[in-house]
């Protein structure tokens, strides 16, 4: 039926289709999705405060830094894994007896899709991104990648149902 075609047809102009997606992955740099400046602490900071730092702002990861240069990464998984349940003084263990040293990288305008595919393959929730000299520039978080995907499809085509031309209401009696 004509009235079939024009539901898809309009269905099609209103929403992205996956070559959206795709071109969304590959061509947009993790600069664009990443929107707050690192937390970076020295590699002599002290357990307990890199985690209060960490709660107070809210967020995952610290970066380790030593002599200007990205040291290590101090994760929540490295807290609940290395830190938590161990016998540790937090006050007097530095940072970097726990971090992840030398912590994988990116050049921050790599692209959103390669960043994904790292971070699925070897399990990693946190990337630091760096500059042209390794200064870290960002932290891209496996949360900032969903967000943004989130945001290329409408609430409204997350949640439409498997084969949305179909009026399954049409014949629908009662109430």
């Amino acid at each position: 039926m004509a009235g079939d075609d024009d539901d898809r047809d309009l269905f099609d102009d209103e929403h992205p289709g996956p070559q959206v997606l795709e071109s969304a992955l590959a061509h947009t740099a993790l600069s664009e999705v990443v929107s707050q400046p690192p937390l970076m602490v020295s590699a002599a900071t002290t357990l307990a405060d890199a985690i209060h730092l960490m709660q107070q702002e809210r967020r995952a990861c610290v970066l380790v830094m030593e002599n200007d240069r990205l040291a290590g990464i101090l994760t929540e998984r490295d807290i609940l894994m290395k830190v938590a349940g161990h016998p540790l003084d937090l006050v007097q263990t530095p940072v970097s007896a726990s971090m992840t040293p030398d912590p994988l990288t990116l050049p921050d305008d790599a692209n959103v899709a390669f960043a994904l595919s790292k971070m699925v393959l070897e399990g990693f929730r946190h990337i630091p991104l760096v500059d042209d000299d390794g200064r870290p520039t960002a932290v891209v978080s496996m949360r900032n990648l969903i967000e943004y995907l989130g945001e290329i499809y409408s609430r409204e085509l997350l949640t439409m149902p498997p084969e949305p031309h179909q009026h399954r209401f049409k014949n629908r009696e009662g109430a």
